[in-house]
């Protein structure tokens, strides 16, 4: 049970004692929110379970692809109520010209999830426009339009070997780990894509993101598929397949860019309810008032495959090697403190708080993905709770006291209300949208000519904005008033007023600060859809790997669901064996 208890939130478990919810000053600061894991209710995993629970069934229903891997694919999931079509379309692309940028006009394959079955005609429409992605349209009969390139380092070393009949290097593999990066997975109505209000009420696509979890997921599929069936085009005697646990360690890539950071801030309420839902799920275990043996031994195994995933995670940015070196010393130490912990009264709650003092952000984190994982009947109905209608909140209360809302923004924004706005480096950066291709980018505000095309995307300095008028206003206290007479405050007034009802709605720092990372909110994000190995180029786009280790498709028919959810670790040696 959750309960408000006017600054905070409580968590209540039957005979165990409250807990508080993490407090928003401590959770929604840039540096943790970028230390953010993957957890239980990450939208890939909540897609699977529903998979699994529902007895979803798939079949590749067209597969004709020549050598060297042009042609259509088409993949149907089946669900108890509707059917959706992945249409792959592959293509020869020059190895000059693959490309990580969305800038790029040209793929290895292109895809698009079909709401229903698709026929010749559809197909053949689609052939006209998928392959060009943003050149292109599509209509409201589409869900998602996506891309992705074959990975220069491993495509072709897997199909030679299995067209050998050998099978792949199995280090080669866990140094990469997929065979195509996608470089968009687009929704929501984008380019004539049917508009989120069409399938919010379906069950199964009513969660954040699961049309494009979905797509996704058949991607992986095709990708494998792929190279197997490129094998046996090329040596018909000779060729193999791949061997089910090296495929498993295969998921898909994705690079990700800037166009991906400002969701977090355009979305207050759909952001603060992924919060809640994880700080939530956090606090009900916390709560509990022991570990049963069960439990103990649960955690403990997903602990040392934590430290296998971390072992094996590289990159090659500095930021992220240094947190990768200490996220390996904080789960030693972790392993070396927690079995002790875990067998007294108040076990979990004990573990966060030795970890608070003991270990560093990531392995904070990491440590909150991990005490959720034994109690999967406890916290996996908090994924229901993850949308937002955004619209039902959206009426700004012009009602309310001016007086109100100055000390709203005082509670909420006093962070912002602390920091010299006019310092430059405070202001340094500016959020715009570039016109050739409609994407977000960050450029130097006192440097380019870009300020007079600012997004909306300061909301710290546009609170501080609001309370210097507010604190100077003499005319009527309404709402109603002031507004009429600063209506450049209306945007922010919203922000403000929504926070009452959603704590973590805010990014509790300065996103225009000459040192601020956009990395912290692409992890962010990514975590909640479920990514893993998280490798940033910079500090404005990262790659990562989506569905590592899980079960394909096919895999999937007589899964129990707590068999299809145990993929986010790699298996440990023993395991790998079986």
């Amino acid at each position: 049970m959750l309960i408000h208890t006017g600054r905070s939130y409580v968590v209540v478990v039957p005979s165990s004692a409250a807990v508080d919810l993490r407090p928003p000053d401590t959770v929604m600061k840039l540096a943790r929110l970028g230390s953010f894991h993957q957890t239980r209710l990450s939208f890939m995993r909540v897609l699977l379970r529903r998979l699994v629970r529902e007895h979803w069934t798939f079949e590749r229903v067209r597969f004709d692809i020549t050598e060297p891997g042009v042609g259509v694919a088409v993949y149907e999931a089946r669900g108890p109520e509707r059917t959706y079509s992945l249409v792959v379309f592959a293509h020869d692309l020059a190895a000059d010209q693959r490309s990580d940028r969305v800038i790029a006009q040209a793929w290895d394959s292109t895809f698009t999830l079909v709401d229903g079955v698709t026929d010749n005609e559809t197909i053949e429409r689609l052939a006209a426009n998928v392959p060009l992605q943003e050149a292109g349209r599509v209509s409201a009969g589409e869900l998602t339009l996506s891309r992705a390139n074959r990975s220069v380092r491993l495509f072709e070393h897997v199909v030679d070997r299995l067209a050998a009949g050998e099978q792949p290097d199995p280090v080669k593999l866990a140094e990469v780990g997929y065979l195509m990066r996608t470089t968009a997975v687009y929704g929501s109505g984008k380019f004539g894509l049917a508009d989120r209000e069409r399938i919010a009420g379906r069950p199964e696509l009513a969660g954040p993101f699961q049309a494009e979890m979905l797509t996704v997921f058949l991607v992986r599929a095709f990708s494998l598929d792929l190279v197997e069936h490129l094998a046996q085009l090329r040596s018909p005697a000779t060729a193999v397949t791949m061997e089910p646990s090296l495929r498993r360690t295969l998921g898909v890539g994705n690079a990700t860019g800037l166009g991906m950071a400002p969701f977090v801030i355009n979305h207050p309420s759909l952001f603060s309810n992924w919060i809640v839902a994880k700080e939530t799920a956090l606090a009900r275990v916390r709560a509990l008032s022991e570990a049963e043996p069960p439990a103990q031994a649960r955690f403990l195994e997903l602990l040392e495959r934590a430290r296998l995933n971390a072992a094996s995670w590289r990159s090659v940015h500095e930021l992220q090697v240094e947190k990768v070196a200490t996220l390996v010393a904080d789960l030693d130490s972790l392993a070396a403190a927690a079995p002790e912990i875990i067998t007294g009264p108040e076990p979990w709650d004990r573990l966060v708080r030795w970890a608070e003092d003991s270990l560093g952000l990531e392995g904070q984190e990491q440590l909150v993905s991990l005490v959720l994982e034994p109690y999967g009947e406890l916290v996996d109905d908090l994924a229901t709770a993850m949308g937002s209608d955004e619209g039902a909140v959206f009426d700004i209360d012009g009602f309310m006291s001016t007086g109100d809302l100055t000390a709203l923004v005082a509670d909420v924004y006093g962070w912002a209300l602390g920091i010299d706005w006019t310092d430059l480096d405070e202001t340094a950066r500016a959020w715009y949208v570039s016109e050739d291709k409609l994407e977000p980018r960050m450029g130097e505000r006192h440097v380019e000519a870009i300020e007079p095309y600012e997004s909306p995307l300061a909301p710290g300095r546009d609170a501080a904005r609001l309370y210097t008028d507010l604190l100077a206003w003499d005319g009527e206290p309404i709402l109603a008033a002031f507004l009429l007479a600063h209506p450049e405050h209306r945007f922010v007034t919203r922000r403000v007023q929504q926070s009452t009802a959603f704590p973590y709605a805010e990014i509790r720092e300065n996103t225009i600060s000459a040192d601020v990372l956009p990395i912290d909110m692409l992890r962010c994000k990514l975590s909640y859809f479920g990514a893993t190995h998280f490798d940033p180029r910079s500090d404005r786009w990262v790659r990562i790997i989506m569905f590592r280790h899980a079960p394909f498709p096919h895999e999937l028919d007589g899964l129990p669901e707590d068999t299809v959810d145990d993929w986010c670790y790699p298996p440990l040696a023993a395991e790998r064996k079986r």
